[in-house]
């Protein structure tokens, strides 16, 4: 290029520049647009944490930035009253040896007594989350940092953590389980015969997507023992993803995936010396390709398992107590369900009275409650009596006799904080103020005097706040979201309203809509309905969303609405959630159908200009409206559906829609497939190839059944990205820009007069 060429080059770029400059500055800062949404920085989030309560909350640490250069953090703590600051971990003391640059912090941990610290690093993500990485120890009375498992595989390790004593880190590295010993480095394999079928201490695809296991051992309290899961995915077929776009050739992607009648992997338990040494494995019964393991604990003494077991059909739950140094296992207590039995998680399963008893929920009497069960199970008394749902613990006080947890017992779209007295008699105490209607979540220090509290609501962007309990005063602002909140209140957008509907087969539905900011109710608009719908989720909540998307498109005229039908995890009670058990794609589909009749006979609702969309479970479920009620429906844009219930996962889909070898009528009746010929309007269907969840077959086999049925669609295939669709440069944005498009070529945005 010669020097004129290169002059002209850079005053088209210095006019290309001025233009931009030109162009951002003259952005309306009361409209949303994709690109404000996506590529601008005005709705950045702030960030707080992690952090960790010490000294049963009279102080707390976590990460900020250092002065040391870009990237680099500090651990810093401050005293709780005070807010006096102190660097505890300065970022040059976790500079490895013959670095420059401290590490990157992912997340840390301490030992019990504080002397030690341990960071996770260059993690790698593991399916959904960066459960893979590596683990360094700083030892903060010697000063010394180094790497745990040096000479195992870059980024392999996973779940590092201390024993009690703060002498050894057990980890998982490519399958085994090891125990490293911190004064002389001394590594001691545990397992040996890990692979990609045999699993040691972490899990399955399955078995982490659909109980949420991943951490798959743990330490006994004295340190002389570790329990660990096994799970054995030999017979567990591959799916194959391929990959069409990295390489010249393609390449295939497997996934060991258990489809809807496809035995479980085989799964149990052993304990293990963390010297090393045999292994002595828990004799629960039961064939283990038709039974789950989903969570275990030690007992306070070190010498027993508790261990959760439920049947391949998950109505059936028994708690095992297993000794073990023998194995032997005595079944203390089992509830049934005609329905299904969710796994008890570890926040609400906790030990009590000096390990003589634990805490438990279960919905066996029509709420889900808080029980305290005596350790041989012979005696459970109820703690959280009354009609509502206990939706989670958050807090145990054993020395002031508290348990604090979330529930909310006149409002299903909320979440607040309660007391109440766990071993006498006493009423339940909100402690979440009144003057924060919305959604509260906890992290309450031990002892229950101090915690941070997140708060948000349809209109309020998530502060974060150190407050006292049970007065619930605020301590200090931790998080404000400042920008964002000034960003967001200089828009022209209507304020959400929540509203209840009542459809003919006397089902009250809540829902929220957000009408357009121009709104003329002499007029008639269109209406996008956002939908999921499954007992994975619950869409009309009273909280901060982050959906400026549909903001967006309330600007452009559409009205948006959300409803929670029967089966969504709506805190209404066991028959509410569990009344879609072998009817999903039925009942669920009917509900939001019927509600959305009673919503046509809103004067300002246009019944001609119908759309739906929806993501996984809400892809299915656009797909249902769609084909099963053509007469209402007339555009939806389905994200990642689920288009046959028979090709998604056994753990999930059998809990709610039983076996296929006993019902499989209920799965072809429950599949959007089933009723593609009916399709009448107009479909947009969106999936990642590289979908590990929900397989991008789903929505190949629709194309071939609406191909057959000489249906005209559109299809959009994101390459290699998965079940959420971000993967890849400028990918979200693209992904809303079609969405968009596709509605508004379909569907006239804005009020239209209707003439009588």
């Amino acid at each position: 290029m010669n020097i004129k060429a290169i002059q002209v080059f850079l005053l088209v770029l210095c006019s290309v520049t001025l233009q931009q400059t030109l162009i951002s500055q003259e952005i309306d800062s009361s409209q949303l647009t994709i690109d404000r949404i996506y590529q601008s920085k005005d709705f950045s989030m702030d960030y707080f944490g992690p952090a960790r309560w010490l000294d049963k909350g009279s102080a707390y640490t976590t990460l900020e930035s250092a002065e040391m250069g870009a990237g680099a953090r500090e651990i810093v703590a401050y005293d709780t009253e005070s807010g006096e600051r102190a660097v505890l971990v300065a970022a040059n003391q976790l500079i490895p040896e013959g670095k420059e640059s401290p590490l990157n912090i992912s997340d840390y941990r301490w030992s019990e007594d504080k002397q030690k610290l341990l960071v996770f690093t260059n993690t790698r993500r593991v399916w959904r989350y960066h459960t893979k990485g590596d683990y360094w120890v700083l030892d903060l009375t010697t000063g010394k940092l180094h790497q745990i498992g040096k000479d195992m595989p870059e980024a392999s390790l996973m779940f590092a953590k201390f024993d009690k004593a703060a002498k050894r880190i057990a980890y998982v590295s490519e399958h085994n389980l090891y125990v490293e010993n911190l004064a002389d480095g001394k590594v001691t394999p545990l397992t040996t015969d890990g692979s990609k079928t045999l699993i040691n201490g972490t899990f399955d695809w399955a078995y982490e997507e659909e109980f949420g296991c991943r951490d798959g051992f743990r330490w006994s309290d004295d340190g002389q023992h570790i329990a660990f899961w096994q799970v054995d995915a030999k017979n567990i077929r591959d799916f194959l993803m391929i990959n069409n776009t990295d390489s010249i050739y393609s390449y295939t992607i497997p996934v060991q995936y258990p489809k809807v009648g496809e035995r479980p992997s085989a799964c149990r338990i052993g304990v293990i010396s963390a010297k090393g040494g045999n292994i002595q494995w828990m004799k629960i019964p039961g064939d283990n390709q038709q039974h789950y393991l989903p969570r275990m604990q030690w007992s306070v003494d070190s010498r027993e398992l508790l261990v959760q077991q439920l049947n391949r059909k998950q109505n059936t739950m028994r708690l095992w107590r297993c000794e073990a140094a023998t194995g032997e296992a005595t079944n203390i207590y089992t509830e049934r369900d005609s329905a299904w039995i969710d796994a008890v998680d570890e926040e609400d399963w906790k030990w009590v009275k000096q390990g003589e008893a634990f805490t438990w929920t279960s919905e066996k009497d029509g709420w889900r409650h808080l029980y305290l069960i005596s350790k041989d199970g012979k005696t459970e008394t109820l703690v959280s009596e009354g009609d509502y749902d206990l939706i989670s613990i958050q807090e145990l006080d054993l020395e002031g006799g508290w348990v604090y947890f979330i529930a909310s017992p006149d409002n299903a779209t909320q979440r607040y904080l309660y007391r109440l007295p766990m071993f006498k008699k006493g009423k339940a105490e909100r402690l979440s103020p009144s003057s924060q209607p919305g959604t509260h979540s906890y992290q309450i220090a031990p002892g229950g005097k101090y915690a941070f509290h997140n708060f948000s609501n349809i209109h309020t962007p998530p502060i974060k706040e150190l407050i006292r309990l049970p007065g619930h005063e605020q301590v200090r602002l931790l998080v404000g979201n400042e920008s964002y909140r000034h960003n967001f209140d200089l828009l022209e957008v209507a304020p959400a309203e929540f509203f209840q509907v009542k459809t003919e087969d006397d089902v009250t539905m809540d829902g929220y809509m957000i009408k357009p900011p121009n709104f003329d109710p002499k007029k008639k608009y269109p209406v996008l309905f956002y939908v999921y719908g499954e007992p994975a989720g619950q869409t009309a909540t009273d909280s901060w969303q982050g959906n400026l998307w549909h903001w967006m498109l309330t600007q452009k005229g559409y009205i948006l609405i959300t409803m929670d039908n029967r089966g969504t995890p709506s805190p209404k009670g066991r028959e509410w959630r569990k009344s879609i058990y072998r009817n999903i794609g039925r009942i669920n589909a009917r509900d939001q159908a019927m509600a959305t009749k009673k919503i046509l006979e809103w004067d300002f609702v246009d019944p001609d200009r119908i759309s739906v969309w929806g993501w996984s479970g809400g892809g299915s479920m656009t797909l249902n409206l769609l084909f099963q009620y053509p007469e209402i429906y007339q555009t939806g844009m389905s994200v990642a559906p689920v288009a046959n219930q028979l090709y998604y996962d056994n753990i999930y889909q059998e809990r709610y829609m039983g076996l296929p070898q006993e019902n499989m009528e209920d799965f072809v009746e429950g599949s959007p497939i089933t009723y593609a010929k009916n399709l009448e309007g107009n479909l947009l269907l969106v999936h990642g190839t590289g979908d590990d969840n929900v397989h991008y077959q789903n929505s190949e086999v629709l194309v071939n059944e609406l191909i057959k049925q000489n249906k005209i669609f559109q299809v959009m295939p994101y390459p290699n990205r998965s079940h959420g669709i971000y993967e890849g440069e400028n990918t979200s944005r693209h992904l809303r820009t079609i969405l968009m498009d596709y509605l508004m070529r379909w569907v006239e945005p804005g009020g239209k007069v209707v003439k009588p």
